[in-house]
């Protein structure tokens, strides 16, 4: 059973929103020297707060209890996705006004909550993301490129463009965006599935800017590895909800370049008067993959327009 929820939220919040019901959730997995000191603080801005702990081998779990938390614990490590999935699960029983994501490896500064969630309490947004930008986030330059890329990544699946920062795990959601999205990724491609979510469903995202501390070893993943699992994830995203795009992109690509090899061989062949054969092959091979492309694209896009009418 869930509990009533506390007095615990912040008093300038209270005094302007007598009724909040706030919830702040942090999937964990090994975070035992941080999480106590995360949910401390996050205790103060939260009506209640909640630990899923991801099958963590240390003591992430009995410190985070120790400290004030429910503690959801998962027999073996699911990874990013499905920590959220069970935090999800529980929220929408909870039924706060508004639910507040963030890491437990102290990188994030719980102190932004109450900026994340004042558009969400005043009814202005569904969905606000804490924004780290640029260069003014301290952020190492290995990882702004990475997290631009991804952006770009995001942006190519989503129909409203891009966001500055889509790989932000500090979150803050309405009671709306946790009815309307359904969370399914297992990995780290959570955050870059949510948005796409959010956009499809037209809730109103907004952005702030957050502290973020980049001197601590949060990440148990290297940036690569990270990148490359999402940027994976991303592709398929990507083809499956925008898969005009995808196919007739890929397709208008390869046919460019067999019009490219075709000129060549149409070179060679006035000047020499001899056929490239493996130059020509290449052109068949482009040019018919190509078109195939752009005819699966075509008809996806029509199946996909068609199912959702």
């Amino acid at each position: 059973m869930l509990k009533d929820a506390s007095t615990t939220v912040p008093a300038v919040l209270r005094r302007a929103y007598p009724d909040s019901k706030i919830l702040v959730a942090i999937p964990a997995f090994n975070e035992g020297p941080t999480i106590g000191s995360v949910v401390l603080k996050a205790r103060q801005f939260a009506s209640e707060v909640i630990v899923v702990d991801d099958g963590s081998s240390d003591d992430t779990a009995e410190t985070a209890a120790m400290a004030g938390a429910h503690v959801i614990q998962h027999a073996r490590n699911l990874g990013k996705g499905a920590a959220i999935r069970s935090a999800w699960l529980y929220a929408r029983e909870y039924a706060p006004q508004a639910l507040v994501l963030i890491d437990g490896d102290h990188q994030h500064d719980p102190n932004d909550i109450p900026r994340l969630v004042e558009t969400i309490l005043s009814g202005e947004s569904d969905l606000v993301i804490g924004v780290r930008w640029g260069k003014t986030s301290r952020m190492p330059i290995y990882r702004r490129m990475g997290k631009r890329a991804l952006d770009y990544a995001t942006a190519a699946a989503a129909k409203n463009g891009m966001l500055t920062d889509s790989q932000s795990g500090y979150r803050a959601f309405s009671r709306q965006a946790l009815e309307a999205l359904e969370p399914t990724e297992n990995g780290l491609s959570i955050e870059s599935q949510i948005l796409l979510e959010a956009q499809e469903q037209n809730l109103r995202i907004e952005e702030v800017s957050i502290d973020i501390r980049y001197d601590l070893d949060g990440s148990k993943i290297s940036p690569g590895k990270h990148g490359s699992g999402v940027l994976g994830r991303l592709v398929v995203l990507v083809s499956e909800k925008r898969p005009l795009f995808f196919f007739g992109l890929s397709g208008a690509l390869l046919l460019s370049v067999a019009a490219i090899l075709a000129i060549f061989v149409l070179e060679t062949l006035i000047r020499s008067g001899n056929v490239a054969q493996g130059t020509a092959s290449l052109v068949v091979l482009f040019g018919t993959v190509g078109f195939v492309s752009i005819f699966i694209g075509l008809t996806l896009n029509a199946l996909k327009r068609f199912a959702s009418k």
